[in-house]
């Protein structure tokens, strides 16, 4: 089990022992039988209570971090995963991040202007340690955005990686996997900023620049 410590420790972004990080898990996990019964309800909750909000984005520590994901109500990918990654260390569950660069078929037309690609680079899901091994866990999408998309909603059983489908229901291209880039015990901050002013510096500039200006992502996702 010592190998496994760092993954049960509170961490910068995997704040897991923010009192509110703390008493989300503790409510949402409550009556579970077992580990994987309270993987499943914190996987639900962070999926679904916390919106899919590319939009939500900045330079600034806040945007990346657990806790203030969860206060915000909202986040993309990248502090999702960090969310359950720190819900399920309150509970016990040994867990990590991990990232991967994907093809995104499934956008709105302004942000793929805003980031100038089909290509997600450092797309971020949570690794959870159950039963012995390491399951995929991927919160991003909640379910009324996946209705809107027409995308059927990403679902979690602790046994079995639960990653984006290549396809959407009518058959159209959702989501491509093209380079992994491997699993970390806390969010890899400073790279993924670096990263991102290279290669989005408008998206990753938006909120710093005019966080009034964001645009609604639902409301797009809805008239596309």
């Amino acid at each position: 089990m010592s190998d496994l410590d760092q993954y049960l420790r509170p961490a910068e972004f995997i704040d897991s022992d923010d009192p509110d990080v703390r008493a989300f898990a503790e409510r949402k996990s409550a009556g579970a039988p077992d580990a994987i019964a309270r993987a499943i309800q914190l996987y639900r909750a962070v999926r679904d209570e916390i919106l899919y909000d590319p939009y939500y984005v900045g330079e600034a520590r806040r945007f990346f971090r657990a806790s203030d994901c969860l206060r915000a109500g909202r986040g993309f990918c990248i502090p999702k995963a960090a969310l359950l990654a720190a819900v399920a260390r309150v509970v016990d569950i040994p867990s990590r991040v991990g990232y991967a660069d994907v093809c995104n078929h499934l956008s709105t037309k302004k942000l793929r202007e805003l980031i100038g690609t089909d290509l997600i680079i450092w797309h971020g899901y949570t690794e959870l340690y159950l039963e012995g091994r390491w399951v995929k866990a991927t919160p991003a999408f909640n379910l009324r955005l996946c209705e809107r998309f027409g995308v059927v909603p990403l679902e979690f059983d602790g046994r079995h990686d639960s990653l984006f489908h290549p396809y959407d229901r009518s058959g159209r291209r959702h989501m491509e996997y093209v380079n992994q880039r491997g699993t970390f015990a806390d969010v890899p901050y400073d790279i993924l900023v670096a990263d991102f002013k290279r290669v989005y510096p408008r998206w990753i500039a938006l909120l710093t620049d005019a966080p009034e200006a964001a645009p609604d992502f639902h409301a797009e996702a809805a008239a596309e």
